[in-house]
Formats: C-alpha cells, sequence, structure tokens
C-alpha cells in the first residue's frame, strides 16, 4: 500500500477505513495502520478500545474526521494548521472588540471589515480607524473594496504600513451600494478587470494577497473555477468562497458543489476556504467531508455567539459536543464586548454600536423582553453593566426555550 506521507489523500483515506471496516479488522490494526500511513503522527487514544479489540462506529467517524483532511493550510509562510476555521470581514461587526472574543472561542485567522480604498485615501476617519490591529489576533488580515485600480494600489500601500500578515480583497459584498459601482461583488461583471486589478494589488505589496468572492454574478455567469484558477496566476495566495452568487444575496441555500469543483482542480494548489452556511458543528464536519476543502470561513454564526469555532473544533476531533455557554458565560462576553467597544470607540459609539449585539448574545432565553429592552434603551453605560451583572447573578431563574 502506497504511503501518504504528510499529506494524505483524502479519498484515499476514506477508501482505507472503508476497506478495514469491510474486512473486520480490529482497531487497534487500524490505528497502528493509519498510523505507518501517515508518517506515525501522534493519534487520539480511544479507550473504548481497550475493552475488546472489534471496531466502534464511533471510533471509526472520530478517526475519518480526524484524518479525513491531514494537509496544513497555509498561506505563504503563515501555518494555520489543518482545517482552520477564519472569522469573515462583516461591515460593522468584525471590530476589534468582536475580534477579540472569536480569537478567544478559537478563530485561527481573522479579517477587518472590509475598508474603503477611497475612504483610506482621503484619510477619512472611519476608514482609518478599520486599519487598528494588534498583536493578540496574529494573524490578521486586512480586507479592502474598491472599484479603480489605481485607488486600490494606493490603498494597498497604505494598509501596509499597518503591518497585517495579510491583505485580503473584497470582490463578494453584494450590497446595492457597493456592487452597483463597480465594486465588491460588482466586479463579477468584468471578470477581466477583476484579474488586472488583483495582479496590480499583489505587485503593490509584499504580504501575500487573498481574495473573498462569490461563484458569480448570478445564475448564467457562475464562472468560479475559472475565475480562481486566473486570480491564482497572478498571484494570489488563498481564496475564501461563499457559495452563491450576487443575485442571491444571502437567500436560498449556498451551493458548495462549485467550491469543491475550484478544491478539485488539479492547477489548484493555494488554500480554499468555503463560506455560507455553517451554523452548528454537524454541519461543518459534514461540509468539510464532502467538498473538501482547506477550512470554513464563518461569518453570521458567530454574530453573537462566537463559542462557534470551538465548538466546531471539538466536535471535530471528539464527535461530541462542548456544553452549551450559560447565561452567565453569554454575559461574561457581553460584558467583555462592552468594555472593548467603549474603551475602543468611546462611551457613547460604544455603547450604541453594543445594541445590535445584546439580541444575539441571548437569543432563545425565554422571558427575557424586559432585560433586553433595558439593554437597548439605556445610554448609561454602569445600568448597562448593572443589568447584564443583575442577570448573571440571577442566572438560574432564566431558561432556553426549546
Amino acid at each position: 500500500m502506497k504511503k501518504l506521507g504528510r499529506s494524505p489523500n483524502a479519498h484515499s483515506l476514506f477508501l482505507i477505513n472503508c476497506t478495514f471496516r469491510k474486512v473486520g479488522v480490529g482497531l487497534r490494526a487500524l490505528v497502528a495502520t493509519i498510523s505507518q500511513l501517515t508518517d506515525h503522527r501522534e493519534l487520539p487514544h480511544y479507550h473504548l478500545a481497550q475493552e475488546n479489540n472489534d471496531f466502534h462506529p464511533s471510533v471509526y467517524y472520530s478517526i475519518q474526521t480526524t484524518y479525513l483532511c491531514t494537509q496544513m493550510a497555509k498561506i505563504r509562510d503563515i501555518d494555520l494548521g489543518d482545517f482552520p476555521l477564519l472569522l469573515a470581514p462583516m461591515e460593522d461587526v468584525s471590530d476589534p472588540p468582536f475580534r477579540a472574543l472569536c480569537k478567544k472561542h478559537g478563530a485561527d485567522l481573522m479579517y477587518t471589515e472590509f475598508i474603503s480604498s477611497e475612504g483610506l485615501i482621503r484619510d477619512a476617519v472611519k476608514s482609518v480607524s478599520k486599519l487598528d490591529i494588534f498583536e493578540y489576533e496574529r494573524p490578521i488580515g486586512i480586507q479592502i473594496f474598491g472599484y479603480d485600480i489605481e485607488s486600490m494600489k494606493l490603498a494597498t500601500e497604505i494598509t501596509e504600513r499597518t503591518n497585517p500578515d495579510i491583505i485580503d480583497i473584497n470582490y463578494g459584498c453584494p450590497v446595492k451600494k457597493v456592487a452597483c459601482k463597480g465594486a465588491g461583488a460588482g466586479i463579477l461583471q468584468d471578470i477581466p478587470k477583476m484579474v488586472r486589478m488583483t495582479a496590480e494589488i499583489v505587485k503593490s505589496t509584499k504580504l501575500p494577497v487573498t481574495v473573498k468572492t462569490r461563484l458569480g454574478w448570478d445564475e448564467d455567469t457562475k464562472y468560479i473555477v475559472d475565475v480562481a484558477e486566473r486570480l491564482q496566476d497572478v498571484g494570489i495566495e488563498g481564496i475564501s468562497i461563499h457559495g452563491r452568487t450576487r443575485k442571491q444575496m444571502y437567500k436560498g441555500e449556498a451551493d458548495w458543489s462549485l467550491i469543491a469543483a475550484v478544491k478539485e482542480n488539479s492547477r489548484m494548489h493555494i488554500p480554499v476556504f468555503g463560506n455560507g452556511d455553517i451554523d452548528t458543528p454537524e454541519k461543518a464536519v459534514l461540509f468539510k467531508e464532502r467538498y473538501g476543502v482547506d477550512g470554513l470561513m464563518i461569518g453570521r454564526a458567530s454574530i453573537g455567539y462566537p463559542w462557534i469555532f470551538n465548538e466546531i473544533k471539538h466536535f471535530q476531533k471528539t464527535g461530541t459536543h462542548l456544553t452549551k455557554p450559560t447565561v452567565s458565560d453569554r454575559v461574561e462576553a457581553a460584558l467583555q464586548h462592552l468594555n472593548m467597544s467603549v474603551e475602543w470607540k468611546g462611551e457613547t459609539l460604544g455603547i450604541a454600536e453594543m445594541k445590535r449585539h445584546y439580541t444575539n448574545y441571548f437569543k432563545g432565553i425565554s422571558h427575557f423582553k424586559d432585560y433586553r429592552m433595558k439593554l437597548v434603551t439605556s445610554f448609561d453605560l454602569q445600568e448597562i453593566r448593572d443589568t447584564l451583572n443583575f442577570i448573571a447573578e440571577n442566572s438560574d431563574e432564566f431558561i432556553f426555550a426549546t
């Protein structure tokens, strides 16, 4: 049997598992053989195997999910490990306070909110403030967007001065005010310009450049397999693909089949990250196995629920679920988010911009309406803190709706 080395083919490992299961080889023999095939890397210890030498379905599942995709994802010299989880860039969400929580709870690579190239060139306060990054966030990417190639080149040079690990280009934002100007997903209507812009940005920086995009503009222009290859050819070092077109916005289900087709393209050698509809650990593991991507980018599912990253990692490793965050855990996260928002943005803006998050932090708690109203209507920092502390102190009185 051919040795698979450090980067075994996922399909081959699946066949190996199936073969061993079919012939009824004992668990210890299976573990020993997979260990040999994967250069004797350390395997998890399964106490279930000690009771007898039979194959246990849950252990089979754990081995399969652990070793199905063992190739390490790298963006140039940035080693993201095996199957990294990325925080998506989200406007008015992915700011430093929110990123700090996602990092704490397991995000492997994070991106800033997207930043307007024109805003950076004009030194607009809002755009420039989004360049703030911190050492504990690394690796961190700064995402920029725009419609003019020269402006994007200048914005790249400005961004590079803040010393991020990665510069990311937004070719995926579907919002009308962005796309209709030819920026974000709007550039999917002009692929030659998209390729030229990317090439110029790559030449404008010493940092690795990545791209976030969509399948195409509409159902008739899903050219992502060709587009991804062309962008790789001009120098990008990673691509994140949302499984919808611009026309779809966020409606319907994300189509991951074309994301898989990009990954399966034999000419592709850069990491391919999938994005869209990942909201449970089960779905994350299923999509990993079904579509063969190098990692997942998680967006909306993390809003008010940064625990999603570690929950996915734990389920992937063990096949079991972490205990869900308690009311006290949620209060602790909301307080950290609030305090960091006030510190970074100032009290007035920090309080105002936190209001959109409280509903998500306390989603699913019965009879919480009165407390939520206090949190979203108050502009007094101490009153908000007192309300959150009261909720924590009386957490036993709150239950989650089933």
